[in-house]
């Protein structure tokens, strides 16, 4: 997988803890090895990590290690960004963004 800066991983173990438990919403982006995009999309997801650290949190789960989580929320493609506020997915994006518009897609979350 690759790893962004200052994101923390998730398995299929601990998302309930991790995601579904958390007392912030949770930004999962659902990624891969072999995602292009996603190589693309980990310097974005640092920043906002960093940025937005007060009001987000933000991980990343390897479809490939930690598949059962990917087919239980419908992940059919890489890089799948999915926020989780209150054990629920309430937002769903797919596809690499830049900083900015990811941002503006986040705006709302709180």
């Amino acid at each position: 997988m690759i790893k962004a800066a200052g994101v923390d991983e998730v398995t299929d173990a601990n998302f309930a803890d991790e995601v579904l438990r958390a007392d912030l919403p949770v930004l999962v982006e659902f990624t891969a090895d072999w995602c292009g995009p996603c190589r693309q999309l980990a310097p974005v997801l640092s920043a906002v990590a960093e940025e937005e650290r007060d009001r987000l949190k933000v991980v990343q789960l390897d479809v490939d290690t930690s598949p059962a989580t990917a087919a239980a929320y419908g992940v059919l493609s890489a890089p799948t960004l999915m926020v989780f506020r209150g054990g629920e997915p309430v937002k769903s994006m797919v596809g690499t963004r830049p900083k900015r518009r990811l941002l503006q897609e986040l705006a709302d979350v709180r």
